[in-house]
């Protein structure tokens, strides 16, 4: 058997920028609860995607959390989320007492459906927030989400948890709505092993959220409450880790897009399978290299195959509309998302990868058909 390839790990820098950074938090014996490391990964994500103002939170749905409470939005209040994402996107909208109502994905994007955004406007025209996930990396159709959003003169929440390093037509993802999140998991393009970041250009937000995320201690002596408060803070050890990261992001990115290419060139004979869309106005991050497959070989048959090989795959995300918990809910559109989770599948796109263990990927799959 050969050695494990992961679908996606931690890669730590080659050049030992984050040790550097948590061995300064270890010697000024600075490890908790902020720091510099915190106020420095700060301000160098915001420069990095140029937006005003950041707050380093324990995670991405620690951020969309704050987000949707700096939004406004309170217990009753409807949101609309998209329907083919991870449950971290939905499970803050439950936290805040308020209503998820889902949307559906197209083909051309992959992400929330333009046209189905408009119909859920027209059913719940009391909407409180619009939660837009960049799903695997690709961006939204945000020009006309922003324009609908715009139009009701409604908040739009980007939840940029699996594509920071992407932009929408030159600006970066997280950064075109109201607020943005970013995630730090292991898993994710650059990591802090646990943790995200909540970004916007309301600086007295950005200000306020972090007063959220600090218990909401007020300025006093003792220890005084006004308002409900929250434990989201990161750590200053796990920021140095990310300031680390923050200086690989691009070369991340550019692997990222090399094991996309090579996945899409090298398989391009077999006409069952077609990869995720990459449009004129996206530079994405290849977080994932995502595809559908056709026919008589189904996704998990390939994703049986690669784990007889030690190569690890996984389906494309559940719909939250499917999901056991959140099946109460309203869902807007026509099944694409359904179609994008049968047929989907998220092949290994670990940047630590060699071209060697791509190859082995590639011939894996190639046998199925063979």
């Amino acid at each position: 058997m050969k050695k494990r390839i992961f679908l996606a790990s931690p890669h730590m820098s080659d050049e030992g920028y984050e040790q550097d950074y948590v061995k300064e938090a270890f010697d000024t014996n600075w490890i908790a609860p902020l720091g510099t490391n915190v106020d420095g990964f700060e301000a160098e994500l915001a420069q990095k995607v140029d937006i005003k103002a950041a707050a380093a939170l324990s995670s991405g749905t620690a951020a969309i959390h704050l987000a949707l409470k700096a939004a406004g939005v309170e217990r009753g209040d409807i949101v609309f989320c998209p329907t083919l994402t991870f449950s971290a996107t939905a499970n803050p909208i439950i936290y805040q007492g308020a209503i998820p109502v889902f949307i559906d994905s197209n083909f051309e994007t992959w992400n929330m459906d333009p046209v189905a955004l408009e119909q859920a406007f027209k059913k719940y025209p009391e909407v409180k927030a619009v939660l837009v996930v960049h799903l695997y990396g690709l961006s939204a159709d945000m020009d006309s989400i922003m324009e609908i959003c715009n139009r009701y003169n409604v908040p739009v929440i980007e939840d940029a948890a699996e594509s920071l390093g992407s932009h929408y037509k030159e600006k970066a993802t997280g950064t075109i709505g109201d607020f943005g999140i970013y995630s730090f998991n292991g898993n994710k393009i650059i990591t802090t092993s646990g943790g995200g970041m909540l970004v916007s250009n309301n600086e007295q937000a950005i200000a306020k959220s972090r007063f959220w995320a600090t218990q909401s201690r007020d300025q006093a002596k003792h220890y005084q409450h006004s308002e409900l408060g929250f434990n989201y803070r990161m750590s200053n050890v796990v920021a140095g880790i990310g300031r680390g990261q923050l200086k690989v992001l691009e070369q991340r990115v550019q692997r990222k897009k090399e094991i996309f290419e090579f996945y899409r060139t090298e398989l391009a004979e077999i006409e069952d399978i077609t990869f995720m869309p990459v449009n004129e106005w996206d530079s994405p991050n290849y977080w994932l290299s995502c595809a559908t497959i056709e026919g008589d070989i189904s996704p998990e048959d390939v994703m049986n195959e690669l784990e007889k090989y030690n190569v690890e795959s996984r389906p494309v995300w559940k719909p939250m509309h499917l999901q056991p918990y959140f099946e109460e809910y309203d869902y807007i559109g026509q099944n694409v998302a359904d179609t994008l989770f049968k047929k989907g599948i998220c092949l290994p796109s670990d940047t630590k990868m060699t071209d060697e263990d791509l190859l082995y990927v590639v011939n894996v799959i190639r046998g199925l058909w063979r």
